[in-house]
């Protein structure tokens, strides 16, 4: 009975932590929204400069370390935690130190690398958004050790709520006040550092109610420590830090590739913020493989230990097929509609043709975050590791030789050639540890023909709504009722389509998070085709 507890209580606080991981993921994709809506595509370029400084090191700390720090402490006597607590503080606090005087000292160099010197000032405010992850990633890690997952879940949502909140409300008071945009950049870095302290400030108020005193620390040997700190640290949050790798290197490659080319200081930075148009798209469309890497995932990695792999080639098969279907149905429909989500979401059609090249980066991103995160259930990271940081190289030499030729849909394609590359030899990588045929033929053939059938619906009834039933309206509420009622609809054809086909059965629908209403509708569908 105490292990069926424990392991009830191990599942509830890992499905608040999926739960509460998406809420903050999908979060950050919606409020670059208004964000950018206030400060138009010059201030959006300004705050997605600076942003990427924070954000890779929030998440490497926050979340890798953090898990990093629970995992080797759950591999240790209760008798070493309280050392190994203090190792992991010492080193943490060593690098952010490090890092933060980088970022603060050296923001002139940095901003000049970038091409505009005026960005000095968000990355001196960036900087002590570091100082705070110390404390949060080794609190987390306290918390996780002991399977309270809860004080972490509440502190990460709450943590994007306040960042959001300063972020929207900080911005519309400074721009409303006519301040420049680069004063409003400042402000949105600093919804960074607020929501750090809110995040903080909960886990330390839960750590004084539940803290029960460690052991006295036991001498423990640090290097081996360290080194395994770090090496799961990177290996677990790779996967979510590479979009964020990506961004920056467009950060010091795409506004002054473009100036370099012959195009306007002005026009090279509204450009770059069209471009950056793209990531909450992308985050957006992310969200079903991220469900499933944080959700599947440990299931693969508990049934690979068994004695019979069935159960957990079943998983494997069906992580992939999830994930590429609704990533391929994600990139296909925004094809078609993007324009009507461009101008609809941020407010003009600008440069809607490299935002779909863009979007493409939804398959590969999903592939790469699901075969990772599966390659990490059956203990393979060293080759993933590589390969991602060979993926970052080559988008820095895409970068250079297509962004001079074709602008910023040269970085959108230099960025799907990266994650390409990396995802094939990822799917490689893992056949040939785990000899696997992921999907049937028909599969594929299913999935083509729903995605034709969606596409087909979407053009048709944008086309009318556009020229006929909207054609009154301005131009952006025309846009946004297009784009309402085209999605939902070509969603609605594709999934009939892949209800019908029943290429994921009824019972794997329900393994899915919240797969359960999809299940329903496929029971209903073919229960009457039967009759």
């Amino acid at each position: 009975m105490n292990n069926e507890g424990t392991m009830k209580s191990f599942m509830k606080g890992a499905v608040l932590l999926t739960l509460a991981s998406l809420i903050v993921k999908l979060l950050s994709a919606v409020y670059r929204v208004p964000f950018q809506n206030m400060v138009g595509d010059h201030g959006f370029y300004i705050y997605q400069q600076v942003y990427p400084f924070v954000g890779i090191f929030s998440i490497w700390t926050s979340y890798g370390f953090a898990v990093a720090v629970s995992k080797v402490m759950a591999d240790h006597e209760p008798h070493h935690h309280a050392a190994i607590l203090r190792t992991a503080f010492g080193c943490i606090t060593a690098i952010s130190v490090l890092f933060f005087a980088f970022l603060f000292f050296g923001s002139g160099l940095l901003s000049d690398w970038m091409g505009d010197e005026k960005l000095s000032g968000l990355l001196k405010v960036s900087a002590f958004a570091i100082l705070l992850m110390p404390p949060l990633a080794v609190v987390k890690g306290y918390f996780q050790s002991h399977n309270l997952m809860e004080p972490v879940a509440y502190a990460q949502v709450s943590d994007q709520a306040v960042r959001i909140s300063v972020i929207l409300l900080g911005t519309w008071i400074l721009v409303s006040s006519g301040a420049s945009l680069y004063a409003a950049g400042q402000m949105a870095i600093f919804g960074t550092v607020a929501g750090g302290i809110a995040g903080l400030l909960l886990l330390i108020w839960y750590f004084r109610k539940s803290f029960t005193a460690l052991p006295k620390p036991v001498p423990i040997q640090k290097g081996p420590i360290l080194r395994k700190i770090m090496a799961i640290s990177f290996s677990i949050s790779m996967g979510s830090l590479l979009l964020l790798f990506f961004q920056l290197v467009d950060s010091f490659t795409v506004f002054r590739l473009l100036t370099e080319s012959g195009v306007g200081r002005m026009a090279a930075m509204e450009q770059k913020g069209i471009y950056d148009r793209g990531q909450p798209l992308v985050q957006f469309g992310l969200l079903i493989a991220t469900s499933l890497s944080l959700a599947i995932v440990p299931l693969i990695a508990h049934m690979s230990k068994k004695q019979s792999g069935r159960s957990a080639n079943l998983y494997v098969q069906l992580a992939f097929r999830t994930s590429f279907l609704f990533a391929f149905a994600a990139a296909v429909g925004l094809t078609f509609v993007m324009p009507y989500v461009n101008e609809a979401l941020f407010q003009t059609r600008e440069e809607s043709f490299a935002l779909i090249v863009f979007s493409w980066q939804i398959v590969w991103m999903s592939l790469l975050l699901v075969m990772n995160a599966m390659l990490q259930g059956v203990g393979k990271t060293k080759l993933p590791a590589l390969l991602l940081v060979g993926g970052v190289l080559i988008k820095i030499a895409c970068n250079w030789l297509l962004i001079p030729a074709w602008g910023i849909t040269g970085a959108a394609v230099a960025g799907n050639i990266a994650l390409c590359f990396i995802s094939v030899r990822l799917i490689w990588y893992f056949k040939k540890v785990w000899p696997l045929h992921f999907a049937p033929f028909r599969y594929y053939g299913w999935l083509f023909t729903a995605s034709f059938a969606m596409s087909a619906v979407v053009v048709l009834w944008a086309l009318l709504s556009d020229w006929v039933l909207f054609d009154g309206l301005p131009s952006r509420l025309s846009a946004l009722f297009t784009t309402l009622t085209a999605v939902p609809l070509g969603a609605f054809v594709f999934l009939l389509i892949i209800a019908k086909s029943r290429i994921v059965t009824e019972k794997e629908w329900y393994i899915i998070p919240f797969g359960r209403k999809m299940a329903g509708l496929q029971l209903a569908i073919n229960s009457r085709r039967k009759r």
